[in-house]
């Protein structure tokens, strides 16, 4: 029995760890200062890659929405902006901000420019990637049928890699650090999802 015991509390550790392996990360913010992402224990997380110059930044609206809405409750946006998408995210990391503060009025935090594919992909991402791959786009929309149209184009078989497929492709993070949704940039913003993690 004392073996079985030892045994769950082994499994129970593992579990915790694994879930708790977001924390581990560092990032940088957009003043070059390293951030580690502990300080979010507790919180529910919407981990986004940006770029501003996209037919989806105006996204961000209804992103800087939900923070104002939910902010209070414990709920962060991570905004990490990433060039790697049709150069779509030009400029300096203090340019960036000064383009999303001046058109969007964002309040939730944003780091500094970072690549989410290939081998300088920050290991942030390539944790994202591994925990919640690529489950394909809504073929049922415009935008999710022009997706992967536009990509298919590129590579026949992109659909079955985990990588980021382009900007605004964004994580739900609970508040134990286990990445529970990801959300591709064609998909509506789901705010039941972050409600209910919210109200745990």
């Amino acid at each position: 029995m004392r073996k079985i015991f030892i045994a769950f509390l082994a499994l129970l550790a593992t579990t915790v760890v694994a879930q708790n392996k977001l924390y581990r990360y560092n990032v940088t913010n957009q003043d070059g200062e390293t951030v580690s992402l502990s300080q979010y224990k507790g919180k529910v997380l919407l981990i986004v890659n940006t770029a501003t110059r996209c037919g989806f930044t105006p996204q961000y609206k209804e992103l800087e929405a939900l923070y104002e809405k939910y902010k209070k409750q414990g709920f962060e946006i991570l905004d990490f902006p990433c060039n790697q998408f049709g150069g779509q995210a030009p400029g300096s990391d203090e340019e960036i901000h000064q383009f999303c503060t001046a058109n969007f009025d964002i309040q939730f935090p944003q780091f500094s420019k970072i690549d989410v594919n290939g081998p300088t992909a920050s290991p942030l991402y390539t944790f994202l990637k591994k925990k919640q791959g690529f489950k394909g786009f809504d073929l049922n929309t415009p935008t999710g049928k022009a997706m992967d149209a536009m990509l298919r184009k590129k590579d026949g078989d992109y659909d079955k890699k985990a990588d980021i497929k382009w900007n605004f492709t964004k994580f739900l993070v609970d508040r134990k650090g286990k990445v529970i949704k990801r959300f591709e940039p064609s998909d509506p913003l789901d705010e039941k999802s972050i409600a209910d993690l919210l109200a745990q």
